[in-house]
């Protein structure tokens, strides 16, 4: 049962390049059925103070959850400090339940990218720190709540 196997190879002089798209003179676009749906849609509004900006950043935050615990990173503690410069920058600081934790690599990119997002904000930057190391404490009487640790 010892077969040979033959690859054929077929050598090509020249690739003749595909056709480019072209839209044809007095084309209308039909009718988009989102159309109606995407003229109601308006741009958030960039929050007016600093304390909207800083409750903005907190909403975002809350919108984040542990992928093991069904809480938000804010309610769980996982937020140690969150800071606005006059810019409009956002400086967060937090930590994870463990340095083990399966999303250590993955969780502060998820938080920037989120935080950044928000209207107004023009920078964010996360700084995962370890110490004071998490501990059930830190979390809000919600989170222990939903956890059944009330």
């Amino acid at each position: 049962m010892n077969e040979e196997r033959k690859i054929e190879v077929e050598e090509v002089g020249e690739v003749s390049k595909p056709p480019r798209a072209r839209v044809q003179e007095g084309f209308e676009r039909k009718r988009d059925y989102l159309e109606g749906f995407l003229a109601g849609a308006t741009e958030p509004a960039e929050p007016e103070t600093a304390d909207d900006l800083y409750q903005a950043v907190i909403k975002a935050l809350k919108e984040i959850y542990d992928p093991e615990i069904p809480v938000n990173i804010y309610d769980l503690g996982l937020i140690y400090d969150v800071e606005i410069t006059s810019e409009h920058h956002a400086f967060v600081k937090m930590t994870l339940t463990t340095p083990h934790c399966p999303v250590a690599e993955s969780m502060p990119g998820e938080v920037e990218l989120r935080v950044g997002s928000v209207p107004g904000i023009g920078h964010a930057e996360v700084e995962l720190v370890w110490d004071p190391p998490w501990d059930p404490q830190k979390m809000t009487d919600e989170a222990k709540l939903e956890l059944g640790m009330l």
